[in-house]
């Protein structure tokens, strides 16, 4: 195997990990978030807290897979010489690094808090607008990954 052929294996093993972690948050946006709406404020603090404690232990192995191996697409489609692999793999890691800072700065504060409430088993007087938080990023969080799916398989087949 070149350069290129391990560019490439790397660029298929991030997309497969970004696609978990991207079909997660679709399905956060567009099934989870409206569902939420139309539960009790304690029941949504039970099953969002138990959801975060669960996601938050199993989801960063397809995420920071997601990440390395892109980072390593990247960096490889360089050496390799492959200025259109290299570029969308760029954009693919820069995305899912902006995702990161969101995750990060936004959605993880939130899970745990929702996550703490829910393993001593109490509401949380503020658990609407905590989830409110979460849901205000979550399409932007789809968005991202969903870009950085789209640059990985670019990045592919260029």
């Amino acid at each position: 195997m070149d350069v290129d052929d391990f560019a490439r294996a790397a660029a298929l093993i991030a997309l497969l990990g970004t696609a978990v972690v991207y079909g997660t948050d679709v399905f956060c946006a567009i099934v989870l978030r409206p569902a939420l709406a139309s539960v009790s404020d304690d029941a949504m603090v039970a099953v969002m807290g138990s959801v975060h404690r669960y996601g938050d232990r199993r989801m960063p192995l397809p995420g920071v897979l997601g990440v390395v191996a892109t980072a390593t697409s990247t960096v490889l489609a360089v050496v390799a010489g492959h200025g259109t692999q290299a570029v969308a793999a760029g954009i693919a890691l820069a995305a899912l690094l902006v995702w990161l800072a969101l995750y990060l700065g936004v959605s993880a504060p939130v899970n745990r808090q929702l996550t703490a409430a829910a393993d001593a088993g109490r509401g949380l007087p503020n658990g609407r607008t905590l989830q409110a938080k979460w849901d205000s990023i979550i399409g932007a969080r789809a968005g991202l990954q969903g870009l950085a799916v789209v640059a990985l398989c670019v990045s592919l087949v260029a």
